[in-house]
């Protein structure tokens, strides 16, 4: 007789107890009855291609990021960065209203109560992308130009390699 089950005589159905480590409900399993489901992830955490877009977005967010705090030290480690998918309608009525294509990205000055920022948005600098291997220079060519305007310098100024990537959306 398996343990985790009562049994009783007549009218009485077998009952589950809880003391039997495999009796889960139907929605604790792992997998489905008959053993079609999936058993596990489908890729490691470690390998990359189990990585999202918006992480490997980040990834080249920070990378620019460390390549101009080497290039500029405490100015750039000053400034919070930070990944948006796209910006607000707010953000969109202003550019619409300027003349302008959709923003790539917004600054932030530093005030007393907080910390200057730069915010990338991710869908429209990945819509001027060819191809993921042009994605790298055009997040970072973005970076320089939102640290740019937050420090008021030339992009050429904040990092010599601005503009390998050539601009055909203006």
């Amino acid at each position: 007789m398996p343990t985790g089950f009562t049994i009783g005589f007549g009218d009485a159905e077998p009952q589950r107890t809880t003391d039997a480590p495999w009796a889960r409900s139907f929605a604790r399993r792992r997998r489905n009855r008959h053993g079609r489901g999936l058993r596990g992830p489908l890729l490691l955490p470690q390998l990359p291609g189990s990585r999202t877009r918006l992480e490997r977005f980040e990834d080249l967010v920070a990378e620019s990021a460390e390549r101009l705090e080497e290039l500029w030290g405490a100015r750039v480690s000053a400034i919070a960065f930070s990944v948006a998918l796209v910006p607000g309608r707010k953000s969109l009525q202003r550019a619409e209203a300027a003349g302008r294509g959709v923003p790539l990205g917004t600054t932030v000055t530093a005030s007393p109560r907080r910390a200057a920022s730069v915010t990338v948005y991710r869908r429209p600098v990945e819509e001027l992308s060819d191809s993921p291997v042009d994605l790298p220079d055009i997040v970072h060519d973005v970076v320089v130009e939102l640290v740019a305007e937050l420090l008021g310098m030339a992009p050429e100024d904040v990092d010599p390699g601005y503009g390998r990537w050539p601009r055909r959306h203006k």
